[in-house]
């Protein structure tokens, strides 16, 4: 075997001769790991890739240097681990790590932090849209005169929560399913939510005596959207709330844990025990049980063209990243793509306003999925609607879920003062920091809602969260006015003591802030959800244009409009993609079976 020299030639990488910009001859990880081993100690003997999610080669990363954690144990920095991640699922090397071509580092997609990364290069995307893949038209054809590479009864497109949900539900109900994803790494923009999941009833707020109710949620959800929801998908929304978290229960997710999320006239957001986030812990939930399950998951895989016949679907061209096109024969097909939020000409089209804006996206969410659909005949609801998430941290570009303002962080600007409902809806909050000094603002709070909420720790150890003894010290760190930070913490908690902000109409007030340290966050808004996509009903079947369902197309999640209207509400994303995804693998299953 070949550990002893895998042990020298990982010194050799993690020593400083190998980080980009050191003295070194080689440029890339395959010119290094030539100097030592052979072709076939990364490749099949063939020479060949294995496929797509380059499994075979994976493996081999992981017999010579470890798994990521074991990695990770000796790769820290002083505020993060690259190896650390907080992705769900199995993280490829390869997600990062390039062989014959410079390196770059994933995390730089969303990051601004200094990675360190052995021969690596500045993180650039280009990916070639859904209409410029069109000019393949030889490979295309070729692709479609051979017999289909596989067949299925259910095809998802999208690793996210509506996709892994739909693949789990549609094979418990007897489908043979496959699921397909076009990044290297799983989870869509559920693995960085982390706010909670919003139901209404469920048993764990009846345990806390947590009053709440149906027509409650579908009140809030209503009134956040602006009344622009469509009615009909909001009931099955709220409807299903409770039996989505009891699905989850029961596949063995923690959503012990509820809080408040704005525009909520209760305490519904659940989440795992202690505040931990809900995005990655529910899709590794559901990635483990799709293991469990032996779904077909195939990486670095995009959908291109859904292919009908008598207008019905008859399965997905796909494009793989290294073995290109083939076509899969399946009956149904689910796009769970996610939304374009990342894609900011698209962003700007829609809502010019927004131009230029960061995104809280993970790179994925550029709109394939939309393209895809409208070119199978699908009609667009609410497009037209995009959400600003208020509280992406200037340092580092971290979102900074709702939740620390749900557990009582203020909101203050550079002048030390409050300004807004800190739990009003997201478009209210982000319209009001970009109206303060520099278009940002203030997350403060103490260790009261530290200790409250475990996501916060995340925060602290990247080093985006400064902290002081006292509002003035503070103050001082940020170029906030400390005297009037300190006047302003003293009304809040006057405030908190009186039960009610007679100030800005705060309906929660869970604390005080007046114990231990004090801590700031820069934060401004960032295109975080895009409200709008492709139309369907009440079975999440896709439309057309004339409100026409396409046999055998479903669609789930932020691919999909009409659910949240013009503004959705923290908290229901979770829970849209979960009540949607199983809905759209359910039927889909019962579709194919006749």
């Amino acid at each position: 075997m070949k550990i002893t020299k895998c042990a020298a030639l990982l010194a050799a990488i993690l020593g400083t001769a190998g980080f980009a910009g050191g003295a070194v001859a080689n440029d890339t990880l395959a010119d290094f790991h030539g100097e030592n081993m052979e072709c076939d100690s990364c490749h099949l003997e063939s020479g060949e890739l294995s496929n797509d999610s380059l499994t075979y080669e994976n493996e081999q990363c992981v017999s010579c240097h470890g798994t990521l954690a074991e990695v990770a144990e000796g790769n820290t920095r002083k505020n993060y681990n690259a190896h650390e991640s907080h992705f769900p699922g199995d993280v490829a090397c390869t997600a990062c790590h390039a062989g014959h071509e410079k390196s770059v580092n994933y995390c730089d997609s969303c990051h601004s932090f200094e990675f360190d990364m052995p021969y690596s290069a500045k993180w650039e995307r280009y990916e070639p849209s859904i209409a410029e893949l069109a000019k393949d038209a030889a490979d295309r054809k070729a692709a479609l005169a051979a017999d289909p590479a596989a067949t299925v009864d259910v095809l998802v497109v999208g690793s996210g929560g509506a996709g892994f949900a739909a693949a789990v539900a549609a094979h418990d109900k007897g489908a043979k399913v496959m699921l397909i994803e076009k990044e290297p790494v799983i989870g869509g923009n559920a693995k960085l939510a982390a706010g909670g999941m919003n139901a209404a009833w469920t048993d764990q707020q009846k345990a806390k005596d947590i009053k709440d109710s149906v027509e409650s949620m579908y009140k809030d959800t209503m009134k956040g959207g602006r009344n622009l929801n469509q009615p009909e998908l909001v009931e099955i929304l709220t409807g299903n709330s409770k039996s989505s978290v009891d699905w989850l229960t029961s596949l063995g997710a923690d959503l012990n844990d509820i809080g408040r999320m704005g525009g909520a006239s209760a305490n519904r957001s659940h989440r795992p025990t202690g505040g931990a986030g809900v995005g990655a812990h529910v899709i590794q939930v559901l990635y483990d049980n799709a293991v469990k399950r032996d779904i077909d998951l195939r990486m670095n895989t995009r959908g291109v063209e859904v292919l009908k016949e008598g207008g019905k679907v008859k399965g997905l061209l796909v494009k793989g990243k290294y073995k290109g096109y083939y076509w899969v024969k399946a009956d149904a097909v689910i796009m769970a793509t996610g939304g374009f939020g990342k894609n900011n000409d698209r962003v700007a089209s829609y809502d010019p306003k927004l131009k230029g804006f960061i995104s809280t996206n993970q790179p994925g969410a550029t709109g394939d999925g939309l393209d895809v659909a409208g070119n199978a005949g699908a009609g667009m609801t609410d497009v037209q609607y995009i959400q600003a998430h208020p509280t992406l941290s200037v340092k580092g570009g971290v979102m900074v879920t709702e939740a620390v303002r749900g557990n009582g962080a203020i909101l203050v600007n550079r002048e030390g003062k409050r300004f807004v409902n800190e739990i009003t809806t997201r478009d209210k909050a982000a319209a009001a920091i970009l109206k303060q000094t520099g278009k940002t603002a203030y997350l403060i709070f103490d260790d009261s809602v530290r200790n409250s909420l475990k996501k916060i720790n995340k925060y602290i150890k990247l080093g985006v969260v400064p902290t002081a003894e006292s509002p003035e010290a503070l103050g001082k760190l940020e170029g906030i006015d400390g005297k009037a930070l300190a006047a302003t913490i003293a009304q809040y908690n006057k405030l908190v003591a009186s039960g009610k902000d007679t100030d800005f109409e705060r309906p929660n007030l869970p604390r005080a802030l007046n114990e231990g340290n004090y801590y700031a966050i820069e934060v401004t808004p960032g295109v975080h959800h895009t409200m709008g996509g492709v139309s369907i009903d009440k079975n999440s079947g896709i439309l057309t244009e004339d409100k026409k369902a396409i046999p055998g197309f479903y669609g789930a999640g932020e691919v999909t409009g009409g659910v949240h209207g013009a503004n959705r509400l923290g908290g229901n994303a979770i829970s849209d993609i979960i009540t949607f995804g199983k809905l759209a693998g359910e039927n889909a299953a019962k579709y194919s079976k006749q």
